[in-house]
């Protein structure tokens, strides 16, 4: 099982908005908030970790074009598949593949897909019949 994921970002607060907007739909929030000044040994000037009920996903600032991943975030449901979409696209996200059936996967898996400011492919799935 996964605890966390850090992922690096090359505008920090761009990146910190269109996350908070993208995942709000899911139960997104920052937990922590941390900046050099507090903690001297930081590895970068500030992180954030976001999450719902508990940080699962770290924003970290780098130099340069960060290495791009591929992030799933579980849905309760394709009406939540569906609002993270929506809000990920008006917080700027790029569409990567709209909210739809992928039975390519196996039945009943339906997600959306958006790549964040930094190329990211970010996505929202459930895995529940319709």
């Amino acid at each position: 099982m996964i605890d966390h994921l850090s992922l690096l970002v090359t505008d920090f607060e761009r990146s910190l908005r269109f996350y908070l907007e993208a995942l709000a739909p899911l139960g997104y929030e920052i937990m922590i908030d941390l900046k050099r000044e507090q903690i001297p040994d930081l590895p970068a000037p500030r992180i954030c970790g976001l999450g719902a009920g508990k940080p699962d996903v770290w924003l970290s600032p780098c130099q340069g074009k960060p290495t791009n991943v591929h992030l799933a975030f579980t849905a309760v449901d394709r009406a939540q598949v569906d609002a993270f979409y929506e809000a990920a696209i008006r917080a700027g996200g790029v569409d990567n593949g709209k909210p739809g059936p992928r039975p390519q996967y196996h039945p009943g898996y339906y997600g959306a897909f958006v790549l964040d400011p930094d190329g990211h492919n970010i996505e929202a799935c459930c895995h529940t019949p319709p």
